[in-house]
């Protein structure tokens, strides 16, 4: 396949991939990424696929008309047409279609999607200031304060949490004294067995869940 040679094939590729990509765009954001586009090259057939659909119906109902609208003695007389007709066969419309389809294929499912595309994701959304405790798959508890100094990554890069202040932890996961100078704790997901959040006695990251009792 030979590139675009001049400034109107580039415009008529672009054209021709953008009603596609748009609706790609919209039905991702709408549904959220699934494992099977995770390969660029899979979500470009799609695109591509959506595109040809899209322009297939776009002659089938307005070819004379989209027609008359390219031809170079068109303009500048019809210029504004052409653009308004840019907008809504090329973003539009593309987008209108996805809504539609997300919205049929959700009302067949029982449940329902979610933009949080992970429940480790969802954990850490917006979370409020939380005692974090972990049990590692070696036995080991760890546990720290997770602040607004805190990270946890998010899909789709792999699960790692960094914990701002670190504390001494029993043998049966009981939270300790916080360990002095802690300059905070990384943890990846994949070493983790078990991650349980607790809510603070109160607000203050300087107590430990230990001190409710108290």
């Amino acid at each position: 396949m030979q590139p675009p040679s001049s400034v109107t094939q580039l415009v008529l590729v672009v054209v021709a991939f953008l009603p596609g990509v748009v609706y790609q765009f919209v039905r991702e954001n709408r549904r959220g990424p699934v494992p099977g586009e995770a390969d660029l090259g899979h979500r470009l057939l799609r695109a591509l696929t959506a595109s040809i659909v899209l322009n297939g119906l776009y002659f089938a109902v307005l070819g004379g008309e989209l027609a008359d609208l390219v031809r170079p003695e068109s303009f500048p007389e019809r210029t504004r047409t052409a653009a308004l007709y840019a907008l809504l066969l090329l973003f539009a419309l593309p987008a209108l279609g996805a809504l539609a389809v997300s919205w049929a294929q959700q009302r067949r499912l029982r449940g329902r999607y979610r933009g949080t595309p992970t429940a480790w994701d969802h954990m850490f959304r917006d979370r409020d200031g939380t005692f974090v405790r972990v049990r590692l798959k070696d036995g080991t508890w760890v546990g720290g304060w997770y602040g607004g100094k805190s990270y946890a990554s998010s899909y789709p890069q792999g699960p790692e949490l960094y914990l701002e202040s670190s504390y001494r932890m029993a043998a049966d996961g009981a939270f300790l004294a916080r360990v002095e100078s802690t300059r905070g704790l990384y943890v990846r997901a994949e070493d983790i067995d078990i991650l349980e959040l607790l809510d603070p006695p109160d607000r203050r990251p300087g107590r430990s869940p230990q001190d409710q009792d108290s």
